[in-house]
C-alpha cells in the first residue's frame, strides 16, 4: 500500500485489513511506507534457497522462512537482501523432514520469542519437538524446548504452527501419521493430531482430555494451517485420492486411515457416525495434489481473491484461490493460478499490504521466494 493511499483510506476500512503471513491471529503489523516498492506483477524476491518450508510476514515487516536444513533467515522484501541468518544445529533434515514451521509470539516486537517446530535425532530415533528461541539484537538465544516426543519420519510429518488470539494464547500444532498409520487413532500418541498447547508448553485446561495436548485425531499429514475470522483452517494430504480442506474443530476426529475425503462408501459412513469424524469442506476426489502451505485473504489489492484462502500446492505446482461463503464454513468455488511457473509450492503467506508470497520446494539450491502484486 502505497503512503499516499494511508492518507486517503477511512479508518475504518483501513482496520479491514488481510490476515498476516503470520497465519494466526496475532495482532497484524503495521504496513510498511513503500516509496519505491517494485511495480512488477510478479518478481522473484530471492533465489538459491534450498527447499524453504515457512514464510511468514514478520511483525518487524521482514519475510522470516526456515529451511529444512536448519536455517532461519530474516528477509527484506524489498530488496531480497537477508537481514540475517541463523542455523539450528540439532535439525537432522531426512526426506521430508528436517526445520519446518514457524510462528512469532503475539509480543515479538517486545520479547522477541518466537515457536519453531524440527526433527532431530533423539538417542538415535527420529523425534520432533517445538522449541521457543527468543530473537534479539541479530543474535537468537535461550532455546527452551516446549514439546517433545512427537513421533517423526522421512515423511509425514505435518509441522504447521498457529497462535490463536485470545486473552490466553494458544499454541496450534499439526503432526503427520509419520508413517505409521496405527499411531493416528491413538489418543495415547501425539502423531496424525492438531495439537493444542498454552504457550509456555503446559495443558489448557479446557482441552478435550485433561492433561493431553489432543485437540483433534484422525490426520494423515496436514501441512497447512490458517485461522481465519476464529475459524481454523487446514490442508492435508490424501493418499492416492482426496486431498482435503478441513475446519479444525475441538474433539472431532478427520477419519484417517477408515475415511478419506467425505464419509460416502459404506464403512466410512459406519466409522464416521460412531467417531464424530468431521467431513472437509473440500477435497479433491480421484486424485491428489499434495496441498500444503495455506493463508487467508481479504484485502483490497486483488479484490477478486478477497475473503478466500489461498493454498500452494508441491505435485500439482499451483497456486488455488478457494472462494469461502460469507460465513466461512463452506467454499463456494475454486480457480487456479501459475500452474508449474516455478515448480513445486510449498508456503504461501500474505503481507498487511495484500502482497501474496510464494515459497518453491525444488531443493538442490534452485528454490525461490516470489511475489504475487496482480494473478495471471
Amino acid at each position: 500500500m502505497k503512503k499516499s493511499l494511508l492518507i486517503f483510506i477511512p479508518i475504518s476500512v483501513f482496520l479491514i485489513v488481510v490476515f498476516s503471513c503470520n497465519k494466526n491471529e496475532a495482532p497484524d503489523p503495521q504496513p510498511p511506507i513503500e516509496p519505491n516498492w517494485p511495480t512488477e506483477d510478479t518478481r522473484v524476491v530471492k533465489s538459491g534457497l534450498n527447499f524453504p518450508w515457512e514464510i511468514l510476514w514478520g511483525q518487524d515487516n521482514h519475510i522470516w522462512m526456515t529451511e529444512r536444513n536448519g536455517k532461519i533467515s530474516k528477509i527484506d522484501p524489498l530488496d531480497g537482501n537477508t537481514v540475517f541468518s541463523y542455523t539450528i544445529s540439532d535439525v537432522f533434515a531426512q526426506g521430508e523432514g528436517g526445520l519446518l514451521g514457524m510462528v512469532q509470539h503475539p509480543d515479538f516486537i517486545n520479547n522477541g520469542q518466537f515457536f519453531v517446530v524440527y526433527n532431530y535425532n533423539k538417542n538415535s530415533v527420529y523425534t520432533e519437538k517445538v522449541v521457543r528461541l527468543t530473537y534479539s539484537n541479530n543474535a537468537v538465544s535461550n532455546p527452551v524446548t516446549i514439546l517433545d516426543n512427537i513421533p517423526a519420519a522421512g515423511i509425514h510429518n505435518g509441522s504447521r504452527l498457529v497462535i490463536s488470539n485470545e486473552a490466553s494464547p494458544k499454541l496450534y500444532i499439526s503432526t503427520g501419521d509419520a508413517n505409521n498409520i496405527a499411531l493416528v487413532q491413538n489418543s495415547n500418541s501425539l502423531a496424525g493430531k492438531i495439537l493444542r498447547i498454552n504457550l509456555d508448553g503446559s495443558i489448557p485446561s479446557d482441552n478435550p482430555t485433561p492433561g493431553n495436548p489432543l485437540w483433534t485425531i484422525g490426520h494423515r499429514n496436514p501441512q497447512g494451517m490458517v485461522l481465519a475470522n476464529n475459524i481454523l483452517y487446514s490442508s492435508e494430504h490424501g493418499p492416492n485420492i482426496e486431498d482435503e480442506i478441513n475446519i479444525i474443530e475441538k474433539g472431532r476426529n478427520y477419519g484417517w486411515s477408515n475415511v478419506n475425503g467425505p464419509c460416502n462408501e459404506p464403512g466410512e459412513i459406519s466409522f464416521c457416525t460412531t467417531n464424530n469424524v468431521k467431513v472437509p469442506i473440500w477435497s479433491t476426489g480421484n486424485s491428489t495434489l499434495a496441498t500444503c502451505g495455506l493463508d487467508y485473504y481479504n484485502a483490497d489489492r486483488i479484490p477478486q481473491w478477497k475473503n478466500s484462502l489461498l493454498l500452494v500446492t508441491l505435485k500439482d505446482a499451483t497456486l488455488y484461490q478457494l472462494q469461502l461463503s460469507t460465513n466461512g464454513q463452506t467454499i463456494t468455488g475454486s480457480k487456479q493460478y501459475f500452474r508449474s511457473s516455478w515448480g513445486r509450492l510449498r508456503d504461501v503467506c500474505v503481507s498487511p499490504a495484500g502482497r501474496v508470497y510464494v515459497c518453491t520446494s525444488n531443493g538442490g539450491n534452485s528454490d525461490r521466494l516470489v511475489e504475487i502484486q496482480k494473478p495471471e
